[in-house]
């Protein structure tokens, strides 16, 4: 049971870290460009830019994260590998 707490905690984990990483850009890009067009009247061009810019940002993010949450779980597995193979 224990193990699968661990299981579930990465994976809370990983919702919450990758929900953000798409999230607070896209939601960022959109106020700062609305903010850019209704200022300089350059809707909506201004407000397409910086939201193709907080879709590759976080494009990249995320296969960054996802790397590094891969060695996390495949660490997760080897110990768990290795309790099972000790009980």
């Amino acid at each position: 049971m224990n193990s699968d707490a661990a299981y579930i905690r990465l994976g809370m984990r990983i919702f919450a870290d990758m929900s953000g990483s798409i999230a607070i850009p896209c939601v960022l890009a959109a106020v700062a460009g609305e903010w850019v067009d209704t200022r300089y009247g350059t809707a909506p061009w201004v407000l397409i830019l910086f939201l193709l810019i907080a879709f590759f940002g976080s494009a990249l993010l995320i296969a960054r994260k996802a790397v590094t949450y891969d060695s996390e779980y495949k660490k997760l597995m080897a110990d768990h590998d290795k309790t099972d193979k000790t009980s």
